[in-house]
């Protein structure tokens, strides 16, 4: 159904009078007349009693003006969401993490709000393996990794870097020390995450490499509980130097480093390289403020 014709009619249908109905929406008497008539043609129903003179609706008539009305506020709030959309007044932009990538997230979120509030961010727990799957198939708007998808038509942003350390009690032996060995890990009970990753996998073949077995003696679902289990003096734990920053700095987690194993990893975003929406288009710009994308 024609908008702009509906709203004519609707016009006439208030006014009760096609001159006055034309002067209203300033168009020509005539060009209201064929508007209603084009109306009338492609509806089947004639919705003017043309034998009054005031305009009288017809059953027909009186129904369109009910629905119409509906349908022409429902068209203008399309039509104002669109222009929020376009405006950056509304939309939302998903992103998909695992546990440990959040944090190096977090400062990347917090710059993009503070030009964006309106915008929703929803930071959704993916494994790994799935996320540039998930951006590539328009699933997600953008993912966190710290390897190289293989997946093609992707864009990578690098947002940050971090390094795994061994976390491990204050009051702990080790925690004296700036650097050990991995042999010297593997004598110590490991609190590790029960979520597979690239990431643990890549730890898990150094030592294997060395023929060195891991002792891990308990896994968890959350870096949290990882984080209290070491506090509680449970094991050690190897995890991302961000996702403990705040244990570090109050003392409560000591960080030291593992030969081998403690290398800086970069974090990157990734999404597509087209059919972005508004919203994730304003994100990648605020991402790429901090650090150069590479193909």
């Amino acid at each position: 159904m024609d908008i702009a014709a509906l709203k004519t009619f609707l016009a006439v249908a208030q006014e009760r009078s096609f001159s006055r109905a034309a002067a209203k929406i300033h168009r020509t008497q005539p060009a209201v007349s064929q508007a209603i008539r084009r109306l009338e043609t492609d509806l089947g129903e004639q919705l003017f009693d043309r034998s009054s003179k005031n305009g009288t609706l017809t059953d027909a008539g009186r129904m369109l003006q009910n629905y119409g009305q509906r349908l022409v506020r429902l068209a203008e709030e399309t039509e104002s969401a669109m222009r929020e959309l376009r405006d950056l007044r509304r939309g939302r932009v998903l992103i998909g993490a695992n546990e440990a990538a959040i944090h190096t997230l977090l400062p990347l979120i917090a710059r993009f709000r503070e030009r964006y509030a309106d915008i929703a961010i929803d930071v959704r727990r993916v494994p790994a393996r799935q996320i540039a799957v998930e951006v590539q198939q328009g699933s997600l708007d953008f993912g966190a990794l710290t390897f190289h998808p293989t997946e093609a038509g992707l864009l990578e942003v690098a947002v940050g870097s971090d390094e795994l350390v061994l976390l491990v009690h204050p009051a702990h032996r080790l925690a004296g020390r700036r650097q050990i060995t991995m042999e010297e890990l593997a004598t110590e009970p490991v609190v590790a995450h029960n979520d597979p990753s690239p990431a643990r996998e890549r730890v898990l073949r150094l030592f294997e490499q060395r023929h060195i077995a891991l002792k891990m003696v308990i896994a968890l679902p959350s870096l949290d509980g990882i984080k209290a289990a070491v506090e509680l003096k449970l094991g050690v734990a190897l995890l991302p130097r961000r996702c403990a920053i705040t244990e570090i700095a109050n003392g409560r987690l000591v960080a030291v480093l593992v030969a081998g194993i403690s290398r800086r990893r970069q974090v990157t975003l990734v999404c597509r390289r087209a059919h972005r929406s508004h919203a994730s288009d304003a994100f990648l710009a605020v991402a790429q403020e901090k650090a150069p994308a590479r193909a």
